[in-house]
């Protein structure tokens, strides 16, 4: 797997290309702006670009804009943006294409490294990937979606952390076949007509983004 990171912080920087090879993935690119990143990513066409949020000369939401804008140039294009804070609404923008390949972890999630290598290859495979942090605030919320019932929500929050059937079977201590009835009645409820399962789970997460935001 090809990776781009963007990063100002040089010991986070050289820590994500650390972490990175050590999986057996290769960096072709670490760089500290977002203007780097979009030019980065138009000559390497990465598998996969790790993006912190706030990236100079104001730190407030560059990395973001320059991640949209390189899936814009680059369709397709998956994208994991680290944060520092919570802020629900750079998940939500970040989906709205509803393509996929897209994952948005709180930073000190890179310190439980085999989870965060899953993450980057999870969104590199076209998945999602929400922090569990970003998914109890929403679930807290309680936005309006429709007729899920308490169990389904449920089901959709750890969609939304790109859990497989498998792992939320696991997580719930119930069987693989009772979670695919729930996502089944899940992508029913919203509407959502059948097509390829991945690219409903991502529609799905979006739909669970937008009603909580």
């Amino acid at each position: 797997m090809r990776v781009v990171i963007a990063e100002d912080l040089a010991l986070l920087r050289e820590g994500l290309v650390r972490l990175l090879e050590d999986a057996g993935h290769e960096v072709v690119a670490a760089v500290e702006d977002g203007s780097a990143l979009v030019r980065v990513a138009v000559t390497e066409r990465p598998d996969v670009a790790v993006v912190d949020v706030r990236l100079p000369p104001t730190f407030r939401d560059e990395g973001l804009r320059a991640a949209i804008e390189a899936r814009s140039r680059v369709p397709g294009l998956p994208v994991l943006v680290l944060s520092q804070y919570v802020e629900q609404t750079y998940a939500a923008e970040l989906l709205a294409d509803g393509a996929g390949g897209v994952g948005y972890l709180l930073k000190e999630r890179v310190a439980e490294t085999r989870d965060f290598i899953a993450a980057v290859e999870r969104v590199a495979g076209g998945g999602t990937a929400l922090d569990p942090e970003v998914v109890r605030q929403l679930v807290a919320r309680r936005g309006p979606l429709g007729e899920l019932t308490p169990r389904e929500r449920e089901v959709l929050g750890l969609m939304a952390e790109g859990r497989s059937n498998a792992a939320i079977a696991a997580e719930l201590v119930v069987t693989e076949s009772a979670v695919e009835k729930h996502v089944s009645r899940i992508f029913e409820k919203l509407d959502l007509s059948p097509s390829d399962s991945d690219h409903r789970r991502v529609l799905a997460v979006l739909a669970y983004l937008r009603a909580a935001g």
